[in-house]
């Protein structure tokens, strides 16, 4: 078994000071630029890796962040963290992701695991809130909470309730009034929001909310594909569809075109998040456009600025989402 390379073997190997091999790695300025540059070849040649737990001992950054999301097969989180992973390269953090399938006791498994490692800060989806007592939160670790919000700390929000209503003006001035919506349900924040923007939209408009064209419940693919054949089949003459969810929005649109619904003459469709695809699907879907790779890099510069033992600023920040007129409306 192979000896684990310490500052004090390099200083040994070299003839130097623990103190000045140190120095030299960790970029004080008070080494001279032939010792740092042996200290540091040799670190290399010798295969040396920095302690996360001595530095954080010793009250410095880790550089060790994490990002918790529900799944990777919604590709707004996949892209958010492909985005994210190399925005942390170029700052020199370290990103650790897991994924908790929005179950809150993976998610405290996936938290206690990061301060295992003494990640400094984390980016996470917030799970639904269950019926057990909410855990503290561990008070070494910055938390960011991601697009849903579950009490008043930091978070990274998406403001998508402007480009809701100008969803609704878009099919109120092509002559909708049937408009149905299908999201989250109410134990989400983005939910309980994505649905109350849809209500005050439709009352502008002199339009009551009609519970019959309205389906929320826990987002998935199958419930986006579930709810609108629900809306299709007829009994509540739904003229045109906003969808409040990425995942909604995709199996929404596999129903509607499994069904040979055509778009816009059967049915005006909004979707949410936009794909590549969807510049191409029934000659592009008009979609509520999600600033994915703003906020993953935007998330990525505050952690940078924030990461250490006296930091207290804290990230919290909404970007605003935008809505993509195409055919399909």
């Amino acid at each position: 078994m192979s000896t684990r390379v310490t500052l004090k073997s390099i200083a040994e190997d070299l003839g130097l000071s623990h103190m000045t091999v140190s120095r030299a790695l960790s970029g004080h300025g008070n080494v001279q630029s032939d010792t740092r540059r042996a200290v540091q070849e040799r670190a290399r040649t010798l295969g040396y890796v920095k302690s996360a737990a001595a530095s954080a001992m010793r009250g410095r950054p880790t550089r060790i962040v994490g990002l918790l999301v529900p799944n990777l097969v919604n590709e707004f989180y996949a892209l958010f963290a492909d985005t994210m992973a190399r925005a942390c390269d170029a700052e020199a953090l370290q990103l650790v992701i897991h994924v908790t399938n929005d179950d809150a006791a993976v998610e405290q498994q996936a938290l206690q695991r990061l301060r295992e490692v003494q990640a400094g800060a984390v980016v996470m989806v917030p799970a639904p809130q269950s019926d057990r007592p909410e855990p503290a939160r561990p008070e070494d670790m910055r938390i960011v909470q991601l697009i849903r919000r579950r009490d008043q700390a930091a978070a990274l929000l998406i403001d998508d309730a402007a480009a809701i209503s100008a969803a609704v003006d878009h099919l109120v001035a092509r002559g909708h009034r049937r408009i149905g919506f299908i999201g989250a349900d109410q134990q989400l924040s983005s939910g309980r929001e994505r649905l109350l923007a849809y209500h005050h939209a439709l009352q502008r408009h002199q339009i009551a909310p009609d519970h019959t064209l309205t389906i929320t419940a826990p987002p998935s693919f199958r419930m986006g594909h579930d709810g609108a054949a629900t809306l299709l089949d007829g009994k509540v003459s739904v003229t045109a569809l906003i969808c409040g969810g990425f995942e909604i929005s995709n199996g929404a649109l596999e129903a509607c075109l499994g069904r040979g619904t055509r778009l816009p003459n059967d049915l005006a469709f909004v979707g949410y998040g936009d794909p590549a695809a969807y510049q191409w699907i029934a000659g592009g879907i008009t979609t509520i456009r999600l600033p994915v790779a703003e906020m993953a890099r935007g998330a990525v510069r505050g952690l940078a600025q924030t990461l250490g033992p006296t930091s207290e600023r804290q990230i919290s920040d909404s970007y605003p989402a935008k809505l993509i007129i195409r055919r399909s409306s």
